[in-house]
């Protein structure tokens, strides 16, 4: 087992750290799977209950037509998916939208538009969202492109919890997912976030066709941030017909996605991890795994944004025979609840 440049399995390093280095993190995807997970799991319960798992609802509130040319998104203006652009929902059908996924059983409500960055005429609109659904008792989310300093205060005026702004992999392999957006881009609207108050939720996609490297990369990227992001999404790429990505999309093998799981959890140890997109591809075991690796997050609802996602109540069945809680039930889960216009 290695051990000049990885802590003991024995003795896993609590304290937070933002100085990684890629020998590092290789080093502990190397591990022996057990001490992986042994090691990523003893950091994992000191700082989270392992039995619980955090439950979050995801809307997409202005669909298609991004100025954007990321090349696995079905809602870029540059590639013909045969998906509807539509303009920014009212008000009204987006709170009704958060009261149903709290029934569902949500505890955060995220709001996601498909813009380069938002206008402030649309910003306005949204800034009223956020405090609608804030009112509702729940955590509030939003992505929506890059900000400027005063938009991001303005969010967090409102009561915006949290800001997603993913970094969607290594800095290597970004110029070949992306080029309209520079990858100091999306760095410097993660520290306006920041500076204005808000949590950030920043992570990636895998199975785009990037190799172990990358993946590591861009977790050294979050993890060598001034501050960890408060949220970690990690998605697997959804098959989505007319994008670039199509060419040179690969799934990742189930056991290299918990490697990376607990590499996550072992270097963001404050960090909540989220299962996110692709969870539909993912069995029951492997999800299981991904828990017990670290990750202590899903979206519910059986639409993300443009995608399938796994039903209500077969999330509500997994984790009651897993014995954790989170605020769906298996008794109570109503999936028809959370079929929003998305």
């Amino acid at each position: 087992m290695p051990t000049s440049s990885v802590t003991s399995i024995h003795q896993p390093r609590q304290d937070l750290r933002h100085d990684w280095q890629r020998h590092e993190a290789a080093a502990l995807y190397a591990l022996p799977f057990s001490d992986l997970i042994f090691q990523a799991q003893s950091i994992h319960r000191s700082n989270f209950d392992p039995n619980h798992i955090e439950t979050a609802s995801l809307l997409s509130i202005k669909t298609g037509g991004c100025a954007e040319d990321c090349g696995y998104c079905s809602q870029s203006a540059h590639y013909d998916t045969g998906l509807k652009a539509t303009k920014l929902m009212d008000q009204d059908a987006v709170v009704a939208t958060a009261q149903r996924a709290k029934d569902a059983g949500a505890s955060r409500f995220c709001m996601a538009a498909a813009w380069r960055n938002p206008k402030d005429k649309d910003l306005d609109r949204v800034c009223d969202m956020v405090s609608a659904v804030k009112s509702l008792g729940m955590e509030t989310c939003a992505t929506l492109g890059m900000l400027t300093d005063d938009q991001a205060k303005r969010l967090h005026a409102a009561g915006l919890d949290f800001y997603n702004h993913n970094v969607d992999t290594s800095p290597e392999f970004y110029g070949k997912i992306i080029t309209t957006r520079t990858m100091q881009d999306r760095i410097d609207t993660l520290s306006r976030a920041h500076e204005a108050g808000l949590k950030t939720c920043c992570g990636g996609i895998i199975g785009m066709g990037e190799q172990v490297e990358d993946r590591l990369g861009m977790l050294l990227l979050l993890a060598n941030m001034p501050h960890h992001p408060d949220s970690v999404p990690i998605n697997l790429w959804n098959e989505v017909k007319g994008v670039p990505v199509n060419d040179t999309a690969e799934r990742p093998d189930p056991i290299a996605l918990v490697r990376m799981i607990a590499v996550a959890r072992i270097m963001m140890p404050k960090s909540v991890v989220r299962l996110s997109a692709g969870r539909q591809y993912m069995t029951d075991e492997l999800q299981a795994l991904c828990f017990l690796a670290g990750a202590n997050s899903i979206f519910i609802g059986d639409v993300l944004l443009t995608t399938k996602n796994p039903q209500t109540d077969r999330d509500a069945n997994l984790l009651d025979r897993l014995g954790m809680t989170s605020g769906i039930s298996a008794t109570e889960a109503a999936p028809a609840a959370m079929r929003a216009s998305a």
